[in-house]
This record gives C-alpha cells, sequence and structure tokens, in this order.
C-alpha cells in the first residue's frame, strides 16, 4: 500500500491551478489584497496546497519561478518555519492534532484565538496569515468567532479558509470573502499528475482520478488507502449477486474493525456505491424498463448513508454489511 499524501504545508508544487495563482498575485501587485479569501472546489484538487503557497508569498518566503507563480524555496528560512509551524506570523486552524489523529471538528477555543493573534502586528514579515482548512469543519460556536474576525478585517492580516462545500458555510462568512475557484483539472490530467507522482500504471491511475472525479490529491489519497483493491471487491460482489460467497464475506467483514477497519468499510460502501450507481444511471439513459430498478435506487441510498449512520450510533460494521448485502441481493432477484 502507498504512503499517504504529504501534508500540504511541505508540498512546494501544484500543477493545474495557474488561474487561481495568478488572480491571487494580481490582487497582490496591484494592492488590492482582499482581507479573506475562500478556496472553493472538490475536496482533493489541492486547496490547502494553493493556501500554503499564498501563505508563504505573503510571508515573505523567496520566490521560486521553476515551481509555478506562487512557488518558493524550499530552502528559505520562511518555508523552513512553515514546514516545522514555527512561523510566528501564521496561525492554521484545522482537524488534525499536533500527533496527527483527526478531530471530529475544529474547537471553538482555537477559533477564540484568532482576534488575539490579529491584534498584534506581524513579527518579522509583511503580513500575519491565517489558514482554516476547513471551513467546512466549523461548528457554529467555531464558526461565530471566525465571523467577529472577518467584520473586523486586521491591518496587515490576511485569512485564508478552504471549502470543500461552500453553500453550507454561513451566508455572513461567504460575503465577507472574496472567492477563489479551485476546479478539479479533470481525469485526463488528474491520471497523468497520478502517474508520475505514484508510480502508478497509467490504467490504475486512470480509474483513481474517474474515482476522485478529476481531482489529483483525491485520487492519491484512494490510492494509499487501497481503493483499486476495494473497487475490485465491489465489483465482484455486484456482479456475482444474488448469489454470495458467504466465506468470503464474512473473513471480509472481519476486517470492518477498528480505526483502519472503519475507512476499509467505508471506502467499500462508497465504491459499492458508485458502481450502483453508476449501474442505474446507464439503464436509464438507455431507456430500459429494469425491473426492480427501484430497489437498485434504495440500495445506493443505503450505500450512500451507511457509514456515516454506523459512525453516528456505533453501529457494528459487520451487522451492517450483511444488511446492505441482503439489500442489494433482494435487488438483483427483482431484477431477474
Amino acid at each position: 500500500m502507498m504512503h499517504a499524501p504529504a501534508h500540504p504545508r511541505d508540498v512546494y508544487t501544484l500543477e493545474g491551478q495557474s488561474a487561481a495563482e495568478a488572480a491571487f498575485l494580481d490582487a497582490l501587485d496591484r494592492g488590492r489584497l482582499h482581507h479573506a479569501w475562500l478556496l472553493t472546489g472538490p475536496e482533493g484538487v489541492g486547496k490547502a496546497t494553493l493556501a500554503y503557497r499564498m501563505a508563504r508569498r505573503l510571508l515573505g518566503a523567496r520566490p521560486e519561478s521553476s515551481l509555478g507563480l506562487l512557488g518558493a524555496a524550499p530552502s528559505d528560512v520562511v518555508s523552513r518555519q512553515v514546514a516545522a509551524r514555527s512561523h510566528p506570523d501564521l496561525m492554521v486552524l484545522e482537524r488534525l492534532t499536533d500527533d496527527g489523529k483527526a478531530r471530529k471538528a475544529i474547537p471553538v477555543d482555537e477559533a477564540r484565538k484568532l482576534p488575539e493573534f490579529f491584534a498584534n502586528s506581524p513579527a518579522v514579515s509583511p503580513y500575519r496569515v491565517a489558514i482554516i482548512d476547513a471551513a467546512d469543519d466549523l461548528n457554529v460556536n467555531a464558526a461565530n468567532a471566525v465571523l467577529k474576525t472577518l467584520e473586523e478585517p486586521p491591518p496587515r492580516g490576511v485569512i485564508l479558509l478552504i471549502s470543500h462545500a461552500p453553500g453550507k458555510l454561513l451566508p455572513t462568512i461567504r460575503s465577507r470573502c472574496r472567492r477563489l475557484p479551485v476546479p478539479a483539472p479533470g481525469v485526463p490530467a488528474a491520471a497523468d499528475m497520478v502517474e508520475r507522482m505514484a508510480d502508478l500504471p497509467h490504467r490504475d491511475a486512470e480509474r483513481l482520478a474517474r474515482m476522485a472525479h478529476g481531482a489529483p490529491g483525491k485520487a492519491l489519497q484512494l490510492a494509499a488507502a487501497g481503493a483499486i483493491a476495494m473497487d475490485d471487491a465491489a465489483n465482484e460482489i455486484l456482479r456475482g449477486l444474488p448469489k454470495i460467497d458467504e466465506g468470503a464475506l464474512l473473513a471480509m467483514a472481519d476486517t470492518f474493525r477498528g480505526a483502519e477497519g472503519a475507512a476499509r468499510f467505508e471506502l467499500l460502501m462508497d465504491r459499492m456505491a458508485d458502481q450502483v450507481r453508476i449501474f442505474a444511471t446507464q439503464v436509464v439513459a438507455d431507456g430500459k424498463n429494469l425491473p426492480g430498478l427501484d430497489r437498485w435506487a434504495a440500495a445506493w441510498e443505503r450505500l450512500s448513508s451507511v457509514p456515516g449512520e454506523a459512525e453516528a450510533v456505533n453501529l457494528d460494521r459487520g451487522d451492517v454489511f450483511w444488511s446492505v448485502i441482503s439489500d442489494l441481493r433482494a435487488a438483483a432477484k427483482a431484477a431477474m
């Protein structure tokens, strides 16, 4: 299995986002820098990587043109301080803790530190910068704490907010930010990036890029999580329906325990949901009247929701898995 992708603060290249970088540089060069930028786009397209590139430039890192419009030399003192999380003029709010574990949300106590951070003048840089990765992870109280800072723009201060679903943010947060779209480069471009960066066969890179809907970062995460194997497993289960290999499925259900098992379970449900969706969509597009199509639709909805439901009420993932298999067998029998 591949190693997980590097944290965005340790990444110094970014492909396919020159338009977003040019828009930011134009505002900076013309002295029209907004105090808050909302970086929007699908998960895994490089929004956090772009935020750190913007931050390094604002903090005064030495530009490195060979690494793109906002490229910074990794050896520069600013780059080294950002990588070490020790820069005095950079504050980062994120779900990850210092030991690498992910919390359910960004705590309100951390969000409340923003006003104090921006109350001070930059220590060694032209600006003070805060990165919120992601604004979607702010609970109501934390979002209101951030809003207070947005309503009172700090001098020489810039807030970079990352959002995968900006429509879910408070309208008052959105209205006080300049939106910077960070689109997915598309499946062909993402596949090329994944093939080069992960040293994978083109066929596998293309499969991962399709799973990630053209988002290269997401595709790399899927590669590290073993998505190819899970996609194969999902295909084998669905192709054999209504028959099942009970022994193989029992062995698979036993792997869903613990934190790693939860991730494996979520990935399998995601791959099965995606394949069922593709199947049902193609049936409708072909104008076919497949018996039991409503059952397939219900199965897709169940597959899409079970990981969250299992986590929310602490259900046994093995039991949930068998319940899903039962729903899929019923849909397959109805279609015969």
